[in-house]
């Protein structure tokens, strides 16, 4: 079976197995989306929607962030990893989208960037889940199960987005970036795996050898 047929069999599968699969990070624009991602660096999705409500509350807009003492978002954000950084970055970038792009969040891959805080990860979750494009973002779930699975064969995440990039149809690499997301936190686990009770099992590159 060659690559690009398996892995559309694979995110079918994933998305009927797992039909919650999106967004894991509360928000309710793109501005909020955009902070939820740069704090969720090291720390789980869970840990940062227990702190956004509180913060979002006393900072809803890139020009409340922007004016905002960074000891006062580390109030709001003391219990996440990182947070000292973060409650500084949040200012920076908040006074970027101010001072740069009208206190507006840019919907461009390459202007999203320049931002601090904003990784090509960064960029991808924004891009998809904020305005709606194609992405495939590469956290370590991605990571480690495009490359378990074997719809990827690299070593690093730039790689691994290229490799799925090359394999998943173009209107599904949000739902794929969800899916992988979802399967690697349930069931494709980094320590003792659950093959058994796998929903792509027959799919796994373990099970044969794909054609190029």
């Amino acid at each position: 079976m060659k690559r690009a047929e398996r892995a559309e069999k694979v995110i079918e599968k994933l998305s009927q197995a797992y039909p919650d699969a999106m967004c894991a990070l509360d928000h309710v624009n793109v501005y909020q989306l955009l902070v939820a991602v740069t704090l969720s660096a090291q720390t789980t999705d869970a840990s940062v929607n227990k702190v956004t409500p509180a913060l979002f509350a006393r900072f809803p807009d890139p020009a409340s962030m922007a004016a905002a003492d960074p000891d006062e978002i580390m109030a709001c954000i003391r219990t996440i990893g990182l947070a000292r950084t973060k409650s500084r970055r949040l200012v920076e970038q908040a006074k970027r989208l101010m001072e740069d792009f009208g206190g507006r969040v840019p919907e461009d891959d390459a202007l999203l960037q320049t931002l601090p805080g904003v990784g090509r990860k960064t960029a991808n979750v924004v891009m998809a889940d904020g305005f709606g494009h194609q992405r495939i973002a590469v956290d370590t779930h991605v990571f480690r199960v495009a490359n378990r699975i074997g719809l990827a064969r690299a070593d690093n995440v730039l790689d691994t987005e290229k490799a799925l990039l090359r394999c998943l149809p173009k209107d599904k690499r949000t739902l794929a970036h969800h899916c992988l997301i979802f399967h690697g936190r349930r069931c494709c686990r980094a320590r003792r795996p659950q093959c058994d009770q796998c929903p792509i099992e027959t799919l796994c590159l373990k099970r044969g050898v794909e054609q190029a």
